[in-house]
């Protein structure tokens, strides 16, 4: 359970429910949809978990860019304005996820310091955030996110509190981190002891001798053959099935072992702060590692000064653009949004991508399988307007320190 329940205000959330369901209720598959879609309807992510050193790579952005992403976490659109772009518009269903967006673009414009910001959203069981959030942050908070950071958990606590906690143990995959850390203690492992190691042979050391074997165990793999296990991971059933596909139709486990053993072991640990959250359940101390993009010291006049570019709209991808002109945007950001998708609504947002596109744009997204999931969906007319980019986006993908999606996909609009 969430400690960001929904109040009155966020309770009726159709467009985020119409989006996950697609079976009859009482079918298997409708009942698994419905148990996601309740679980989904809190916070989800208090941190995004693709790479934007990857994006940014990938989309090349330029100053006349006008960019569309979902927000999720919020990270990520905060690491573009390090490139000044003319404008982000941030779009996502989830209402909790809207509230943390508009909150940390608040934040960026005005806390005093860079390290007032570095205290808010990095350092944990810190009593003076929430004093910072109403002394500087909550007086000039539109009405409807001051009533939600102001608004009560299922505690009775103010939900501004979390930050003098720590938020990134809370939301549903903050959850799922725990569970998992619970799950490896009874069997004798400590996941942040990898952080100890120093190079990345003695994290592989760590992961062979100390992770693995858990995969091993009767009761994790009997855990891992039921779809409701990934929920905490904001993986729906649909994206299940993708993961399971890649193990022939049968259990994941192996799926799963190899993502985290490219977190794990891939890149060091000084230059991987999902790692440190995923092991140690907090980012990096001065000297340890690095803080997001985001966060980073040398991004920080950027993003303050150009936060009053981004909108954040509580709307689907397809919806935004729906009401935008032609040929109005250049970069699209989907994550892994689409492997929730029918075809109709595949076909529904790319007619949509295509009429908003100038020329050069690119979109952006991520798969839980390794294939792009649009290949063989997209009508022809709209798939011949767009040309994929394998190679390039087979490199980017290695170096997605995230570590936990099967592919990275690049396309870029056709001449």
């Amino acid at each position: 359970m969430t400690e960001f329940a929904p109040d009155a205000g966020f309770r009726k959330n159709r467009k985020l429910k119409d989006a996950l369901l697609q079976h009859k209720a009482l079918s298997k598959d409708g009942l698994s949809e419905r148990l996601f879609s309740l679980l989904f309807s809190g916070l989800v992510y208090p941190q995004i978990w693709e790479d934007p050193d990857v994006d940014m790579e990938a989309m090349e952005l330029q100053p006349h860019h006008r960019i569309v992403t979902i927000g999720s976490g919020g990270c990520n659109m905060l690491a573009y304005l390090s490139r000044h772009p003319s404008s982000i518009d941030v779009v996502d269903l989830n209402p909790h996820h809207v509230a943390l967006n508009r909150l940390k673009l608040a934040a960026f414009r005005l806390l005093p310091v860079h390290a007032d910001l570095v205290r808010f959203f990095a350092t944990p069981k810190l009593s003076s955030n929430s004093a910072a959030f109403d002394r500087f942050i909550a007086p000039e908070l539109d009405v409807s996110t001051a009533a939600y950071w102001n608004g009560r958990d299922l505690y009775g606590r103010r939900r501004i509190t979390v930050f003098n906690r720590n938020i990134y143990e809370t939301g549903l995959l903050g959850r799922f981190i725990g569970a998992a850390h619970l799950l490896a203690r009874l069997h004798g492992v400590r996941l942040q002891r990898i952080t100890e190691a120093r190079t990345l042979r003695e994290q592989r050391r760590f992961f062979e001798e100390e992770i693995a074997p858990i995969f091993d165990r009767p009761v994790v793999r009997w855990l891992l053959s039921r779809k409701s296990s990934l929920f905490g991971l904001g993986i729906p059933p649909q994206q299940y099935d993708e993961l399971a596909s890649l193990a022939g139709g049968g259990s994941i486990t192996q799926v799963l072992k190899q993502r985290l053993e490219k977190l794990a072991c891939h890149f060091p640990l000084q230059d991987n702060y999902f790692a440190w959250q995923a092991f140690a359940r907090r980012y990096p101390d001065a000297g340890e590692g690095p803080l997001p993009t985001y966060l980073r010291p040398e991004h920080y006049p950027a993003i303050r000064a150009n936060a009053g570019r981004v909108t954040v709209h509580h709307a689907s991808f397809t919806e935004l653009l729906a009401a935008e002109p032609a040929a109005s945007r250049d970069r699209y950001v989907l994550l892994d949004a689409q492997d929730w998708m029918t075809d109709e609504q595949l076909n529904a947002l790319w007619g949509e991508i295509s009429r908003t596109a100038r020329p050069g744009a690119r979109v952006i997204f991520r798969t839980a399988a390794e294939k792009s999931i649009i290949e063989g969906r997209l009508s022809p007319a709209l798939r011949a307007q767009w040309h994929y980019d394998e190679e390039r986006s087979q490199a980017l993908n290695v170096r997605d320190r995230s570590a936990i999606y099967g592919g990275f996909h690049i396309y870029g609009k056709a001449a």
